[in-house]
């Protein structure tokens, strides 16, 4: 039996502030919505549309590198960086969106990024941890739950500056992240590459009850968690609406409501 050691202690840490350092790009632009919104002069159901897209982009991306089978090929540290790297400048190229359209293409080649990102980020712990692995995604899930609810916090933090400040920030974060795992994290040695390209494997996959069931669960639950998260800060507006008395930093409640999540992770 192959014996496998124990990774390296760094790993684990590099990879976690990884994965909340890319997926803060997840909501940066819900966490400038209403200066998005007064600045483009966009509608209320900007809100939902712009969410969708990350969500379209994400699932979109994740079957794209499923089918292609692209880290199994190449180096899923690499294709973290590049992905981490591609999403940061999608990102960026919203302080220059000229409305709906630009933003919604944006945001939908965003999640297609980040498709790179956390599954890959996943796949670098799976292929590092031989035991104690569903304590390492735990930290993973959490750190992509703190990651999201970012924006929120930056944009509470920094509300005498333009909004334009959290997405320069959250890109930032994403470059670091990437070149933090790159530079820092090999590819594992339970890595079993892949020499060509296997349409079929996907298919072959889903086929699998086992997987199939938790999958299908995991779309549907990962449409019902963000639209949670996405309307905090319009559950938070209408609190305070009906409650004139009381004054709360509605970037800071959300940030909280959403990243107490990771302490369940």
């Amino acid at each position: 039996m192959l014996d496998i050691k124990s990774p390296p202690a760094r790993i684990l840490p590099f990879i976690v502030l990884a994965q909340f350092a890319c997926t803060s790009l997840w909501f940066a632009g819900n966490g400038v919505m209403d200066d998005l919104r007064l600045s483009l002069g966009l509608a209320e159901t900007a809100l939902g549309h712009l969410t969708s897209a990350v969500q379209l982009g994400f699932i979109s991306g994740t079957l794209v590198f499923a089918l292609f089978t692209i880290s199994d090929r190449y180096s899923p540290s690499r294709v973290f960086f590049w992905s981490a790297l591609a999403g940061s400048a999608v990102n960026l190229a919203m302080v220059w969106a000229s409305g709906l359209e630009s933003l919604l293409v944006l945001r939908f080649l965003t999640g297609f990024c980040l498709a790179g990102v956390y599954p890959v980020g996943m796949k670098l712990a799976a292929d590092h941890f031989n035991k104690k692995l569903g304590k390492a995604l735990g930290y993973l899930v959490g750190a992509l739950v703190v990651g999201t609810a970012l924006p929120h916090l930056l944009r509470g933090l920094t509300t005498s500056l333009p909004w334009t400040y959290v997405i320069m920030a959250t890109s930032i974060l994403a470059v670091a992240g990437g070149a933090l795992v790159l530079l820092g994290v090999p590819d594992g040695p339970q890595r079993t590459r892949s020499q060509g390209l296997d349409f079929t494997a996907f298919i072959r996959l889903f086929r699998q009850r086992e997987y199939r069931q938790p999958a299908l669960g995991y779309f549907g639950h990962m449409w019902e968690l963000y639209a949670l998260w996405a309307f905090v800060p319009v559950m938070a507006a209408m609190y305070m609406q009906q409650h004139e008395t009381v004054t709360i930093s509605i970037p800071l409640v959300s940030f909280w409501v959403i990243a107490i999540g990771g302490v369940g992770c």
